[in-house]
């Protein structure tokens, strides 16, 4: 049970999600500035800048990183030679979202709770009225609350490798997050977004990477959890979050689905149902700003494959894993009648594969295996009687991004108290094929 007033926060899923598994693998190429390796419609231009994660000249961790533009190729019509266009068969929209409340009174929004970033920003009455208007979105409106405070001078802008971006001014504010009240929070408020950002269904996102990467200028702000280790004066074994993500098979009668955050404890229950007594723990290299570890091996079917010196980041805010093109040829090889298709620029799998036609895929967090659940190895249907697969390559990475695929399998603690991360594994459900919804 939660102490100190701690909160569980529920997640719900976005009803208007639809998986589609080439428009998430493009936007984590974007997100992540990955050059692809496989052959597919989207490629990396020779168009190179100085570029960190998020915006212009915003180095990752204070290390220098190029950027590089993915482009979808075009087959000009009437020269019948190949072009480039900027790709825009992004998907910026979240699977999960929760309800925070910001101001006083509280005003509610629905964020996506992104551990691969560390900006809190909202759509706000700063966007110009028509974009206000689209869609169904909750505005924040800073002029309604009692206790925000702009931060003159203050600016913020994120932007990925296809041009989308959302930038806008900054102030503070309350935050509540279940209950529990963060006071003075940085609150980043959209003045501009573009097209793709407006498509989405979300109010806005709330990052829970390390507070280096954050992009506000010219002083970058706390994230929400840096400020309730300073403010709550907390034990350090309390500083700490959680994430249990439902997958969308759960039936299962000890969770039914339910998605959570914890905010200052560990779910004693979800240790009880998982058969745990504790996580498993591993020391977290957050000089690069992200929740980073050693993961020097991997199984498939049980036999090892080693990674010498590999490390992986969990990510919430990645629907997919993306791993290296060695390990991912070893998964699909195991997987009857999977294939390589150019077209969706990933790996797909017959949709009526029975589940125990399925290999048991681990990944290593430190020296200790943890199972991806078979239900979630297949990601979206991708038409012709085949399934996309929810693990793909990572391209010209050199670390690994274990996002929801991978981090569905587990209960995660993010222990930045003690930059630790610990995994809990989850008793996978029993089902009878491989084919995830249509939806």
């Amino acid at each position: 049970m939660a102490t100190k007033g701690f909160q569980r926060v529920v997640l719900t899923r976005n009803s208007n999600y639809k998986a589609s598994g080439l428009k998430s693998y493009v936007y984590a190429l974007n997100k992540w500035n990955i050059g692809p390796t496989k052959e597919g419609p989207y490629f990396v231009s020779n168009k190179v800048e100085t570029q960190g994660k998020f915006g212009v000249s915003k180095a990752i961790g204070g290390h220098a990183r190029t950027r590089q533009h993915v482009l979808q190729k075009r087959l000009d019509a009437e020269s019948g030679k190949s072009g480039e266009v900027p790709s825009e068969d992004i998907q910026h929209d979240a699977m999960y979202l929760s309800t925070v409340g910001i101001g006083t009174p509280a005003q509610n929004v629905s964020l996506d709770f992104d551990t691969g970033s560390a900006d809190l920003w909202v759509w706000s009455t700063e966007l110009p009225s028509s974009v206000q208007s689209s869609g169904k979105h909750n505005i924040f409106d800073p002029s309604k609350s009692s206790t925000y405070k702009k931060l003159d001078g203050y600016t913020w802008k994120i932007q990925y490798g296809d041009s989308s971006s959302a930038s806008g001014d900054v102030g503070t504010d309350n935050v509540d997050l279940g209950g529990l009240t963060i006071k003075n929070q940085g609150i980043e408020l959209a003045k501009q977004l573009s097209t793709q950002f407006e498509q989405g269904d979300g109010d806005g996102l709330l990052g829970l990477a390390f507070g280096s990467i954050n992009t506000v200028q010219p002083k970058a702000v706390a994230t929400p959890v840096e400020n309730l280790i300073t403010q709550q004066d907390i034990p350090k074994e309390s500083e700490l979050f959680t994430a249990y993500l439902g997958s969308w098979r759960d039936t299962n009668e000890a969770d039914k689905g339910e998605s959570f955050y914890t905010f200052g404890y560990i779910d004693q229950d979800t240790l009880k149902a998982a058969n745990a007594s504790e996580p498993h723990y591993v020391d977290v290299d957050s000089s690069q700003g992200f929740w980073q570890f050693q993961s020097t091996s991997a199984t498939v079917n049980g036999k090892t494959i080693t990674r010498s010196g590999n490390t992986a980041i969990a990510d919430t805010g990645t629907t997919l894993a993306l791993i290296d093109d060695s390990t991912l040829e070893q998964i699909y090889a195991a997987i009857p009648g999977s294939k390589y298709d150019n077209t969706q620029q990933g790996y797909v799998y017959p949709s009526d594969t029975a589940v125990d036609k399925l290999p048991v895929v681990t990944f290593a967090v430190g020296d200790k295996q943890f199972t991806v659940q078979k239900e979630d190895l297949g990601f979206a249907d991708a038409g012709n009687g085949m399934v996309y697969g929810g693990i793909q390559s990572r391209g010209d990475l050199d670390f690994d991004i274990l996002g929801d695929t991978f981090l569905k399998g587990i209960y995660a603690i993010f222990d930045q108290g003690n930059k630790r991360f610990g995994a809990v594994q989850r008793i996978e459900k029993e089902q009878n094929t491989a084919v995830p919804p249509s939806s």
